[in-house]
């Protein structure tokens, strides 16, 4: 860094990347800091600044040690830190200590026998509340949100013909459950029941998306909302507004030379009511005197694009699934940022992060889900190319990732 970037961070103030401190910062004052950057994108600390921006400078004979000694005693995980030191004018020097976006989350504080997490909030550093530090183990890989119990669930839930037809079809498992606890014991050793921590065994929320008869009425957020609008942008009068619920695999039974689907899931739903908004019927009859559709979109880039949604939402944000299709467009928006340190040029790269393995691994074995988790590469780019002559586009916030796929 050069002393005129320097000055114009100074200038500009404190942000959700820049933080002033004074030189007589305490260690535990720097390492609180330090976590909620690591937290949430990374920034600088400018040791030697004013909260309003005054250049007062760095007293400590040795303050690259000292705070390498922070990282190393206060900070855990383990980050490697970027320090330097600026020269404003004769005798006056600033401390630059420039942190990574963390991909070990969460971090955390530790003192005096205490481990505090902290995340940036604007320009201040926060304890993070429960809800925020479930996102960051769930970020960092650490805990696995889909094994987590739903409240009031029970065996009941569950659609057992659909799930026996997983096993003896799908798993080939010759070995049925026959009893109530049985079934409860075979679940809950798949992930897909857990004790609740009040004596009772419940769904979790793997269990109750992928099997569940009524997965909403437990879990709000579950399901898909699918929306049409005769425009580009989003309008008080909707062609079509619905929000579809159901487990995610179909209800199979198993007949001589195949399969037959005996009720819907959740896929399933979504290509019934989707379908009409998205193709076109024109004047050319066909060879069995039916006129000839036309598709707007590949279906296997929708499909593909749908079923990622569905597996790697992230289920610590209440808010659902969005499928809003507009006159030049179709846009599927997923809660929750990626994972740990997934990027948009990763994933197009066709690098694998599930955040939901399990979920990931149940629809495998159906075939809903590319075998080798590449679908996005090999599938929804090279198939929108083909059709639309465009490529999708992909729009990460912290709150969402957001495929838009455009119309031919």
């Amino acid at each position: 860094m050069i002393q005129a970037e320097l000055l114009e961070l100074v200038t500009n103030g404190e942000n959700s990347g820049i933080e002033f401190k004074r030189d007589d910062i305490r260690p535990e004052q720097l390492a609180k800091e330090i976590v909620a950057f690591a937290n949430l994108e990374g920034g600088r600390i400018l040791i030697g600044v004013e909260d309003d921006g005054t250049l007062s400078g760095i007293q400590h004979p040795d303050t690259q040690e000292w705070v390498l000694n922070v990282f190393r005693d206060k900070v855990f995980p383990m980050i490697i830190p970027y320090y330097e030191e600026i020269t404003v004018e004769k005798g006056l020097r600033i401390g630059v200590v420039t942190i990574p976006r963390g991909i070990s989350k969460p971090y955390v504080v530790r003192n005096n026998g205490r481990e505090e997490i902290y995340i940036r909030m604007g320009n201040r550093s926060e304890i993070a509340s429960r809800e925020q530090q479930a996102r960051l183990f769930s970020l960092g890989g650490i805990l696995h949100v889909e094994v987590l119990p739903v409240p009031g669930t029970t065996l009941k839930s569950l659609d057992l013909v659909r799930f026996e037809y997983y096993l003896r079809h799908v798993l080939h498992d010759i070995e049925i459950p026959n009893t109530d606890q049985e079934w409860t014991d075979r679940l809950t050793g798949l992930g897909l029941m857990a004790e609740d921590g009040w004596g009772s065994i419940v769904c979790t929320i793997a269990g109750l998306v992928c099997f569940g008869k009524n997965p909403s009425k437990y879990l709000p957020q579950a399901g898909l909302r699918v929306m049409a609008f005769s425009g580009d942008k989003k309008e008080y009068k909707a062609l079509l507004d619905t929000k579809l619920d159901g487990p995610l695999v179909g209800r199979w039974e198993d007949i001589s030379g195949g399969k037959n689907l005996v009720d819907d899931g959740l896929l399933e739903k979504f290509s019934n009511t989707i379908r009409p908004f998205i193709t076109e019927e024109n004047n050319s009859i066909d060879l069995h005197m039916r006129k000839i559709t036309h598709m707007q979109y590949p279906w296997e880039a929708i499909r593909e694009t749908v079923v990622n949604a569905l597996v790697h939402r992230d289920w610590t944000q209440s808010v659902d699934i969005e499928v809003a299709l507009y006159s030049d467009r179709m846009e599927i928006t997923s809660p929750g940022k990626l994972p740990n340190s997934m990027t948009v040029r990763k994933m197009l790269a066709g690098q694998r992060t599930p955040r939901n393995p399990l979920i990931v691994e149940i629809m495998r074995d159906y075939g809903y889900v590319d075998a080798r988790g590449m679908g996005v590469r090999t599938k929804v780019v090279p198939l929108m190319k083909q059709m639309n002559n465009r490529e999708p586009q992909y729009i990460l916030t912290e709150d969402y990732l957001k495929a838009v796929l455009p119309r031919s």
